[in-house]
């Protein structure tokens, strides 16, 4: 992702007009060090590994609106991390009928993982 294309586009809604777009690298590294603070150690490494492999496959995409799209959700993941809201998110049937379904095989994947983890626990 190059950084200047995230200039060109203003996210669309002003709750997030405020706060200005992280660029790649720093928002990669602030996730990762929220991590660290905010969330159990068991949870960790599995999001750890997602941002990893989420920025990885994204860093080559050139187009602007992407991109933009892209920073915007993974910094709202950072806020929600930071105020501690994301122990509370629920996602709504909207939210999934949006998914393409290989989103939604994702999800599946990460629900199956997180059971898991919580089964090891016990």
């Amino acid at each position: 992702m190059r950084p200047t294309l995230v200039r060109l586009v203003r996210p669309r809604r002003p709750e997030r007009a405020a706060a200005p777009l992280l660029p790649p690298l720093k928002l990669y590294q602030a996730i990762l060090r929220a991590h660290v603070h905010k969330l159990p150690a068991e949870l960790r490494p599995l999001g750890d590994q997602y941002v990893k492999a989420e920025f990885k496959a994204h860093k080559d995409s050139d187009n602007p609106l992407h991109i933009v799209g892209f920073l915007t959700e993974w910094q709202d993941y950072l806020r929600a991390i930071d105020g501690g809201s994301w122990m509370d998110g629920k996602l709504g049937k909207q939210d999934i009928e949006k998914m393409s379904p290989e989103q939604v095989g994702q999800l599946y994947e990460l629900m199956q993982e997180t059971k898991r983890i919580g089964q090891e626990e016990v």
